[in-house]
């Protein structure tokens, strides 16, 4: 039953592309660049886009083929009846949009928007089912399993090289350029990106889709233990201003405590993982400078589906999994990167926001990293907007909210109340 879903997805994000690919094609300010070369052949020649389509698409699998040779999969098959389906789909639906005809440039680029939309939407879907590639990104992850190039870097080199091509067909055929505009290059700016942020903002519909797939071993062991109920938090999770002293005081709790502490031990477990060093996470995670552009360089990594994904969705999701499984053992203190949303559902989880008066802050940055006054503060800014913009990258969430904590403490009250209010929330 989950399968047959899957594929139904599939389809209905396949005929959804379809459409984006039309409309966009409609405005006559060039296409998408996987239809690039399709589109300008269609032009020249008798035969439809869709017809184009589908001849592409089987030369894409033809040279996955020799470039993969028995590395070919025979489940990669199902390419060719998804290519007929894609070319079929796309001639059905230039046919719906047989009324489109901008001539006004302003209602062109609308025309070509709303297309990048539907187009993005679709391709959402297509990652969401989670079956089947299209022969464009399948090509590039086989260039990308025989050559062991970066996916986001191939995914690009190939936009490119589709579009130059295009451009050099209508050259060649016509002695102009025709298919190839300013809406190619739009589209292939705004396309995946509009799927990974739908991607972001609608990652609860996954869950409802396939309910199956979300049953943890955490709830698993819920059911069997007293019907899922927990008597005591064992699990504190901390989220601090920088140069709060958050995280010595986690320290001196969780030896307290007897608890395990955890924070650049996490660096280290997801290094395991994912095969940056150390130092590299450390300079990535929690580190969102702007999440806009963020998204427009990554966007590529849509396609990558489980092989590969863009470097700092990469650390931050190994640093996921290293956290839920720290959570699973229970008994320890666990150190920021967005932990509390990670652990949010779970019953046996203390929630700790700390911070601190500017002043404060200060001095403890001064102390601790031998800086004056203005490089402290300017250090402090600095740290708080890459923690606040991962944080909402990641959540959605503001971060430092206190609706997203157990207790919000001022580490300026001391040790002993803070002790206190901790020991005294983990029993409730």
């Amino acid at each position: 039953m989950n399968k047959l879903k899957r594929y139904l997805l599939f389809l209905v994000g396949l005929f959804i592309n379809a459409l984006g690919v039309s409309l966009i094609t409609k405005a006559s300010l060039g296409t998408s660049p996987i239809s690039s070369i399709p589109y300008v052949l269609s032009l020249n020649f008798k035969f439809t886009l869709g017809n184009f389509t589908i001849f592409f698409s089987i030369f894409l699998i033809l040279l996955q083929i020799l470039i993969l040779r028995k590395n070919f999969k025979l489940e990669n098959i199902l390419q060719i009846p998804v290519s007929i389906a894609f070319g079929y789909f796309i001639d059905l639906t230039m046919y719906l949009f047989f009324w489109v005809d901008p001539k006004n440039y302003l209602v062109k680029v609308i025309a070509l928007l709303v297309g990048c939309a539907i187009l993005g939407f679709g391709v959402y879907l297509e990652v969401l089912a989670d079956v089947v590639m299209l022969p464009g990104e399948s090509f590039v992850r086989a260039i990308v399993q025989t050559w062991k190039t970066n996916f986001g870097t191939t995914k690009i080199i190939f936009d490119i090289s589709m579009a130059v091509i295009a451009a050099a067909l209508s050259f060649l055929f016509s002695g102009q350029l025709n298919g190839v505009r300013e809406g190619t290059i739009i589209a292939a700016l705004l396309v995946g990106f509009i799927a990974r942020v739908l991607g972001k903002k609608l990652e609860f519909i996954k869950p409802v889709l396939f309910p199956e797939e979300y049953e943890t071993k955490r709830e698993v062991s819920e059911k069997i233990q007293n019907g899922g109920k927990q008597y005591r938090k064992n699990i504190i999770v901390i989220g601090r201003q920088y140069g709060s002293g958050g995280h010595d005081i986690g320290m001196a709790f969780a030896e307290k405590l007897g608890f395990s502490f955890y924070d650049q031990e996490i660096i280290k477990m997801a290094a395991g993982t994912t095969g940056y060093t150390q130092d590299f996470i450390s300079k990535k995670e929690e580190s969102m400078t702007n999440s806009l552009l963020y998204d427009l360089v990554s966007q590529v990594y849509m396609y990558a589906q489980t092989n590969e994904e863009a470097p700092k969705d990469q650390i931050f999701e190994a640093e996921k999994k290293v956290i839920e499984e720290l959570a699973q053992k229970g008994n320890c203190v666990i150190v920021g990167r967005c932990s509390d949303y990670i652990l949010r559902n779970r019953t046996d989880c203390l929630k700790i926001y700390f911070s601190a008066p500017i002043e404060s802050r200060v001095k403890r940055v001064m102390k601790r990293l031998n800086l004056s006054e203005k490089e402290a503060k300017q250090r402090i800014q600095r740290e708080d907007k890459r923690r606040a913009d991962n944080y909402r990258y990641y959540t959605g969430r503001i971060w430092g909210v206190a609706a997203n904590f157990d207790i919000t403490l001022n580490t300026e009250l001391g040790m002993e109340y803070i002790e206190n209010c901790v020991c005294e929330a983990l029993n409730r």
